[in-house]
C-alpha cells in the first residue's frame, strides 16, 4: 500500500526505534535523557504510542502518550497526566481522529526545554515533521 492514513510509508521505514523505556536514564533522580535519545538528536526516529485526546480536531502538533489516555492534556491537572510523553510536531495541519489504537510516528528527533511559540506549550523532548500511521 503506497499509502497509510492519507501519508507515504516511505519515511516510517528510514528512522531508529526508541521506546518509552529508553527515554530516561533508569534510577536517576528527575530528568535524564538516555544515551540513545541523546545519540538521535537531529535524526530520524520512530517510537509508537498512542495519541492523547487532542486539544482542536484539526493542527499540527498532538501530544503522544505510552498508554492510550482518555483526558485532554490541557483540561486536567499536571497530576493526572502521565510522566510518558512526548510532542508531536507534523509535518503538516491534518485532522484527528484517535481511536484508541497504538500508533507509529516518525520525525527528525529534538531534546530540551523549548516553547512552542504559537501556543504556549513547554517541552522537553519532541517529534518534528513528523508522520504517523496506525498499528
Amino acid at each position: 500500500a503506497a499509502l497509510l492514513l492519507g501519508l507515504e510509508a516511505a519515511p516510517l521505514a528510514a528512522a531508529d526505534n526508541l521506546s518509552f523505556d529508553t527515554l530516561y536514564v533508569p534510577g536517576v533522580l528527575g530528568l535524564k535523557f538516555s544515551p540513545q535519545v541523546q545519540a538521535l538528536v537531529g535524526k530520524q526516529a520512530s517510537i509508537q504510542g498512542y495519541m492523547a485526546p487532542p486539544l482542536r480536531l484539526e493542527g499540527k502538533f498532538f501530544v503522544l502518550t505510552r498508554q492510550p489516555v482518555s483526558l485532554c492534556p490541557f483540561c486536567n491537572s499536571d497530576k493526572d497526566w502521565p510522566s510518558d510523553i512526548m510532542v508531536v510536531y507534523l509535518a503538516r495541519e491534518e485532522f484527528f481522529t484517535p481511536k484508541g489504537r497504538p500508533i507509529l510516528v516518525t520525525g527528525t528527533l529534538q531534546m530540551g526545554s523549548w516553547t512552542d511559540p504559537d501556543t504556549g506549550f513547554v517541552s522537553q523532548l519532541r517529534l518534528m515533521n513528523a508522520h504517523y500511521a496506525e498499528q
